[in-house]
């Protein structure tokens, strides 16, 4: 039976398997063990080896008999799955949020996927001044002429591919940016909510340090909480969703004078 994805056989360097094995899950979102014993040709016992080590890297998060690349409500899922996950919904939110950046200002990116999408479209508002934790942002903006970039350092976690910890807050805090584009894994009617707390404090020192706060939340993360409270949804000026996103659960962040702009997602994008 043919298969639209072809593993890696037993005959390859474990190093190989486990690329090929993340790879899968990745796209995948969950599965079992025995799947991956199969599909690989190697035994349980090894399976389970390389998801230890998979794990360990911050790549999958192991479950009793199989792996996940999803988030769940303790763990954030890594930032290789949601470059995948709702692409055509952060595309129409970031969109909405370019809208909002004028040249010469001073705009603050967090380690999100769907400000990943916002500096995409930056290239065109220089001058402007870019403030990132976010690798991939940096890696993005510093090629773009006229936009000047402040990176923010501080320890380097692979899950989230962007810099957190104390340094990271103390450069945060020392500047002022004229709008902070943000996104988070969970919005409850109320609150925006995060699984990890490392990522919560550095969030929070962005929202102090930016005049305007903007949150970009796709429909998939409403009416859901996590681990750790963000901020209340009236802390931010505005939150942006997609076209997606239910017509009761808008009416009742409306209804909690929390400010929502509808970003509607093309049908029809253009191809190339």
């Amino acid at each position: 039976m043919a298969r639209s994805f072809e593993p890696a056989v037993s005959r390859n360097s474990r190093g190989d398997r486990q690329n090929k094995i993340a790879e899968y899950v990745l796209r995948e979102g969950s599965v079992s063990a025995s799947q991956l014993a199969d599909l690989f040709d190697v035994s349980l016992m090894t399976v389970h080896r390389d998801l230890d080590e998979l794990e360990r890297q911050g790549v999958v998060r192991k479950f009793r008999g199989g792996v996940s690349a999803q988030p769940s409500s303790v763990f954030e899922s890594n930032v290789a799955y949601r470059l995948r996950s709702a692409q055509a919904e952060k595309a129409a939110i970031a969109q909405h949020a370019r809208t909002l950046v004028e040249p010469g200002m001073a705009v603050m990116l967090d380690d999100s996927t769907t400000t990943l999408q916002v500096a995409y479209l930056l290239d065109d508002a220089a001058p402007l001044t870019v403030i990132t934790n976010f690798l991939e942002v940096i890696k993005t903006v510093s090629q773009m002429p006229g936009i000047r970039l402040i990176s923010l350092g501080g320890e380097y976690y692979p899950t989230h591919d962007s810099f957190l910890g104390v340094p990271c807050i103390e450069a945060i805090e020392s500047l002022r940016a004229d709008v902070l584009f943000t996104s988070t894994s969970a919005v409850s009617p109320t609150h925006a909510f995060h699984q990890e707390q490392e990522i919560v404090l550095v969030k929070r020192a962005m929202m102090r340090s930016a005049a305007r706060k903007v949150l970009l939340i796709d429909h998939t993360k409403l009416s859901g909480t996590a681990l750790h409270q963000l901020a209340p949804l009236t802390d931010f000026d505005d939150v942006v969703v997609d076209g997606g996103a239910p017509s009761d659960v808008v009416r009742a962040l409306r209804d909690r004078r929390v400010n929502v702009h509808i970003a509607e997602v093309d049908p029809n994008p253009a191809a190339g």
